[in-house]
């Protein structure tokens, strides 16, 4: 079991909070003394405060800049993909 003091501002990172959940892609926007601002990439950005000391069952993955990228491309042009498709 991992906690989000493990997790560095800046990163993105693939997240499995709890045990019996599916993955979640999470940054660190800042840091506190004792929380975290963290954003969450599901269908919409979500942005939520954590304590440092709340629990992630598995920190799966630190996504790399060439993953990163590739991941930009699509959540960030999803819209654009869905308003051609609307068109037709």
């Amino acid at each position: 079991m991992y906690a989000f003091d493990l997790l560095e501002v800046g990163c993105y990172y693939l997240v499995q909070e709890k045990e019996d959940e599916g993955l979640i892609l999470v940054r660190i926007n800042l840091a506190s003394d004792q929380c975290v601002y963290v954003s969450y990439f599901g269908a919409e950005e979500e942005l939520v405060w954590k304590r440092k000391s709340d629990k992630i069952h598995d920190i799966v993955e630190l996504l790399d800049d060439e993953a990163l990228k590739a991941w930009e491309s699509y959540y960030f042009n999803k819209d654009a993909l869905n308003y051609e498709e609307d068109e037709d």
